[in-house]
């Protein structure tokens, strides 16, 4: 798919870290991007930066979703493009002991849903309606593309560590349904990818403490750095951009695999 002001991208989570550097990344080569987050002031300041438009959504709620879709496309037209990088994370064992009073507490079920409706239902919900909105574009090219749809999991989805099941699972649910929704819009010219980022510098390990920063770095195998968001949004741009891209769950992690914990 060629790039360019006649195409329109919705991106989740677009508001910072690999979703913002994503939309810099489509706004710099003409495509009107709309970003879907629930942080307003960082949304409303990117949309200005890239003459974009922020739609406030929550990805677990429908009517939410609905009106999100409705306001971008009002003012961008249908998407072409669908990036996911809306998620939220959690650390909490299946089961664990207090080490001091040996109280023994269970994962609050609760708590797990919440990560499978943000990161796993979520960006289904936002497939499945760009999908169908993808579907009443006419195709592009001799093969007939509609879109491109690229989501986010995590080297988490097969390397989970302690306290990660909720997350890993959610993100193992997104790499095992990347081949089948890929399956059920082949006859539609709608392409499905997903990539696995390992370590990136994103708000949330910018705050952590330089001594922690530094160790995360050096396990990263080569090179001994954490990503950069803008190498997320340069593959993510790749599978968007490659027709022949397909079906594929990709891992961006300079090598790593990460231990138990």
């Amino acid at each position: 798919m060629h790039l360019d002001s006649s195409v329109s991208a919705v991106i989740t989570g677009g508001a910072s870290g690999l979703g913002a550097a994503t939309a810099r990344k489509l706004a710099s080569q003409g495509v009107k991007v709309a970003l879907f987050d629930l942080n307003a002031e960082l949304g409303e300041a990117l949309a200005k930066e890239i003459g974009g438009v922020y739609c406030k959504v929550d990805v677990t709620n429908e009517e939410s979703v609905d009106a999100g879709f409705a306001k971008a496309r009002a003012a961008n037209g249908q998407e072409r493009v669908l990036v996911n990088c809306a998620g939220i994370g959690s650390g909490v064992k299946t089961a664990s002991r207090d080490k001091k009073t040996g109280e023994i507490k269970h994962y609050p079920i609760a708590g797990f849903t919440k990560v499978i409706e943000v990161n796993l239902i979520g960006t289904f919900r936002c497939i499945a309606k760009a999908a169908a909105g993808m579907m009443t574009l006419a195709p592009l090219g001799e093969h007939g593309e509609r879109g491109a749809i690229v989501s986010t999991a995590s080297v988490a989805a097969v390397d989970g560590q302690v306290g990660q099941v909720a997350y890993a699972a959610s993100k193992a649910g997104i790499v095992g349904m990347t081949l089948p929704i890929a399956r059920d819009l082949m006859t539609e010219g709608i392409r499905v990818n997903t990539i696995l980022p390992g370590l990136f510098s994103t708000p949330l390990l910018h705050s952590l403490p330089d001594n922690v920063k530094d160790a995360l770095s050096a396990s990263v195998p080569f090179p001994k750095r954490l990503g950069n968001p803008d190498e997320y949004a340069s593959l993510a741009t790749e599978m968007i951009t490659n027709s022949y891209f397909n079906g594929e769950h990709v891992r961006l992690d300079g090598a790593i695999r990460m231990a138990p914990r």
